[in-house]
């Protein structure tokens, strides 16, 4: 499995009891759609490397606690704390209309309903209280809160992400 297949799902957070349990954070939209998860990919020095579930439950605020099947103890379980957690593509579920995955948009062209053509889609920066998205235009950088409504379109036939930033906003970075 390669990183390029996969999707970050999140990570290991820290021990969960003394039985080998860890704390996963979810980083991701909705944690609960995620509790019938059988196995994951944690990235151990570079390679995706297969760990079975034996429990999981969800807890709060995006973590659950999860018990690995083989490690079954604090010492198995501490190599594993801070790693990334990987799902591959091929699980997630498609999107239409204008919801979209955060990867599944970069490259593509952002497209003003008042501006034009703004430039390339470099990444969704997913800040907690003010997401962004990062526009590549000519060697500039714009930056458009993603807020709800700014989304018009998702053309995923044509890689165009038609927003609807707020006034003058682009005109600012541009000018």
């Amino acid at each position: 499995m390669q990183k390029a297949d996969c999707y970050h799902l999140g990570y290991i957070a820290k021990l969960h009891g003394f039985k080998g349990e860890v704390s996963f954070f979810l980083d991701v939209t909705d944690p609960s759609e995620y509790t019938s998860l059988n196995k994951v990919f944690i990235d151990i020095n570079g390679y995706l490397t297969p760990f079975f579930i034996k429990s999981f439950q969800l807890k709060p605020r995006g973590f659950a606690a999860v018990k690995f099947e083989g490690v079954d103890s604090e010492n198995d379980a501490l190599p594993l704390l801070r790693k990334n957690l990987y799902l591959p593509l091929t699980e997630l579920p498609e999107l239409t209309g204008t919801q979209f995955y955060d990867h599944e948009v970069v490259g593509f062209d952002v497209v003003d309903d008042s501006f034009g053509k703004v430039g390339t889609l470099i990444q969704i920066i997913d800040l907690p209280v003010n997401p962004l998205i990062q526009v590549d235009a000519n060697g500039k950088e714009v930056l458009i809160p993603f807020v709800k409504g700014l989304v018009q379109e998702v053309n995923r036939q044509d890689k165009i992400l038609r927003v609807k930033a707020p006034e003058g906003l682009i005109s600012i970075y541009l000018d």
